[in-house]
C-alpha cells in the first residue's frame, strides 16, 4: 500500500482530532423544562431600603436645602418645592394656580425671552419645568454635569424672576379653554371628575373645576400676585442630587439663591380648607351613545398618617390585582367587568378617597355594582385568610421597595415628608405596620374605614340599556341625574 505524503498524514490527523473534539464536546439537545407553579418559585430576601448620605441645612433667608451626592452618572438634577397650591386660589379664579405654575416656565424671565430660554436649554440638552397642583408647587431641572452652573443659574432665574410674557399667558388660556371644551369627551374622565365633586362638594377646593368664567377672571396681574405670595424662599425646600461635590454646590446655592427675598405678603396656607363629605346616594350621567357603563363608587377617605394605614394597604392588595378578590370574583368568575378595582387612597394632609368601580356592559351595571358591594361587605364581616394576608403583605412590601430605586426617588420622599410634616422615619414606620399587620387588624380597619352608609354611586352610561334600573340599588332614595351642561 502506497504511503500518503507527510503533509496529508498531518492533515488527516488534524481532521480526526477535530472530529473527536466535536464529538466529545457535543451535548444532547436540552430537554424542555417543566414549568413550575407560581407557589413553587423561590426568591431571595427582600433588599432593605437604605437612605443614602445627605445633608440638610437652611439659608438665612429661610430656604431649606437638601444635598445628596450621586456619582454614578455625570448628571445633576434638582427640585424646588413651594408651599402653595390650587386649594388656596380664590373660588372665582379657579385655574389661577395651574396657570401661574405653567407660565413661570413658558413665560421666560425678566432677562431672557421665552425663545431665548428655550434655546439655551436645548443647546445643552437640559430641561426646566414648573407646575402648581392641588397642594404644592414645584420647579425642577436636569443637566449634564459640565453644564451645572449655567443651567442652575437659569433655574434660579425662572424661580426668582419669571417674565410672565403676555403672549404665553394668552396661549395657555387658549389651551385651557380647549380643555374645558373637550372635558366631556372621555366618559372615564367624566366619572372621576364628577365623583370627586359629589364627595368633596362642587365648591370645595378639592372638588371644584375650572370654568370659562373663572378662567376669564384671571389676568397677568393676578398671576404675578399669586406668584409673589407663593414662591418665596421661606416657603421653599430645594433638593439637589447628582454628580457634584457638596462644598462646591453650596457655593452655587449661596451665589444664586442667597440674596433671594420675597415681596409682599406671603400666601395664607393655614388653616387648611375643611373637608366634609357633601353627598351620598345614587347618581347618573346620561350618555346615550355608550354601550357600557363607567362606574365609580365610594366615600371620603383618610390620610397617610392614619394608624391603620398599613392594614389598609394590605386590604387594598387583597381586593386588587390579578390574584385579588375583585378580579377573581367579579371579573373572572362572574364575568361582570372589563376592569374592576377598589382602593383606599389617602392624602398627606387632607382626607383622600375610598373609591372603587370599573367598566361593565350596560345590561350588567346593577349586577356589577352589587358584586363589588358584596366583596367590600365581606371584608367588613369576616377575617381574610392567612394565605391572603401573607400574599398581600409580600406584595405591598415588595412594591414599596421600588419607590427607592434611585437617589432621586429617595430624596423626593425625604422632602415630601418634611413638606407635609411627617417624621423622617415615616417610610420605616409604614414598613413595620405592614410587616406586623394581622388578619384581625385588617378586619378592624375595614370595619372602621369602609362605610356603606356613606357610599356615593355614580354611573356614566345609557340608562335605557341598564336593566334592572339604578333605582333598585337604593329603593328608598331617588336616583339623581346630573346635568353636565350647567
Amino acid at each position: 500500500m502506497k504511503r500518503l505524503p507527510a503533509r496529508f498524514e498531518l492533515l488527516t490527523l488534524a481532521l480526526l482530532g477535530l472530529a473527536m473534539a466535536l464529538w466529545l464536546g457535543w451535548q444532547a439537545p436540552a430537554r424542555a423544562l417543566t414549568p413550575r407553579s407560581y407557589d413553587q418559585l423561590e426568591f431571595g430576601p427582600l433588599p432593605e431600603i437604605r437612605i443614602p448620605d445627605f445633608e440638610r441645612y437652611q439659608l438665612a433667608n429661610g430656604l431649606v436645602v437638601y444635598l445628596m451626592e450621586d456619582h454614578e452618572l455625570p448628571l445633576v438634577s434638582g427640585t424646588a418645592t413651594f408651599r402653595t397650591g390650587s386649594r388656596f386660589e380664590p373660588a372665582e379664579q379657579v385655574g389661577l394656580a395651574s396657570l401661574t405654575g405653567e407660565a413661570m416656565r413658558l413665560g421666560g424671565t425678566t432677562t431672557l425671552k421665552p425663545e431665548a430660554l428655550n434655546e439655551a436649554l436645548e443647546q445643552r440638552a437640559a430641561s426646566i419645568e414648573t407646575r402648581i397642583d392641588t397642594t404644592a408647587g414645584s420647579a425642577s431641572f436636569e443637566a449634564l454635569v459640565d453644564d451645572t452652573e449655567v443651567v442652575f443659574s437659569l433655574f434660579a432665574d425662572v424661580i426668582q424672576r419669571p417674565g410672565f410674557a403676555p403672549d404665553q399667558i394668552d396661549l395657555l388660556k387658549r389651551q385651557y379653554r380647549g380643555s374645558i371644551a373637550r372635558r366631556n369627551d372621555n366618559p372615564d374622565e367624566i366619572a372621576s371628575r364628577e365623583f370627586e365633586k359629589l364627595v368633596y362638594g362642587a365648591d370645595s377646593p378639592y372638588g371644584r373645576t375650572m370654568e370659562y368664567a373663572t378662567l376669564e377672571a384671571i389676568d397677568r396681574q393676578a398671576i404675578q400676585a399669586f406668584y409673589q405670595a407663593s414662591i418665596r424662599p421661606e416657603q421653599t425646600i430645594l433638593g439637589l442630587v447628582g454628580d457634584f461635590q457638596t462644598d462646591q454646590m453650596k457655593a452655587l446655592i449661596d451665589q444664586y439663591f442667597g440674596a433671594w427675598r420675597g415681596h409682599g405678603n406671603p400666601l395664607a396656607v393655614s388653616p387648611l380648607p375643611t373637608v366634609q363629605q357633601a353627598k351620598t346616594g345614587v347618581f347618573a350621567i346620561e350618555q346615550p351613545q355608550l354601550t357600557q357603563s363607567y362606574v365609580q363608587m365610594g366615600h371620603l377617605g383618610g390620610q397617610l398618617n392614619d394608624p391603620a394605614y398599613g392594614a389598609l394597604s394590605v386590604l387594598n392588595e387583597v381586593l386588587n390585582g390579578f390574584s385579588g378578590r375583585l378580579f377573581n370574583q367579579v371579573r373572572s368568575r362572574q364575568g361582570l367587568a372589563y376592569s374592576v378595582y377598589a382602593v383606599w387612597s389617602p392624602r398627606h394632609d387632607y382626607p383622600g378617597l375610598f373609591v372603587g368601580g370599573g367598566e361593565t356592559r350596560s345590561a350588567t351595571t346593577v349586577a356589577f355594582i352589587r358584586a363589588v358591594e358584596s366583596e367590600i361587605d365581606q371584608l367588613r364581616h369576616a377575617q381574610i385568610s392567612a394565605a391572603e394576608l401573607a400574599r398581600a403583605k409580600d406584595a405591598v412590601l415588595n412594591s414599596f421597595v421600588f419607590n427607592f430605586q434611585s437617589p432621586n426617588q429617595t430624596l423626593a420622599r425625604l422632602i415630601r415628608n418634611e413638606y407635609y410634616g411627617y417624621p423622617a422615619d415615616f417610610i420605616f414606620q409604614f414598613q413595620e405596620q405592614v410587616r406586623t399587620a394581622t388578619t384581625a387588624e385588617v378586619l378592624a380597619a375595614a370595619q372602621s374605614h369602609l362605610k356603606p352608609d356613606q357610599m356615593v354611586i355614580l354611573v356614566v352610561g345609557n340608562p335605557a340599556d341598564i336593566e334592572p334600573n339604578l333605582a333598585t340599588l337604593a329603593p328608598d332614595q331617588p336616583v339623581i341625574t346630573l346635568d353636565l351642561s350647567t
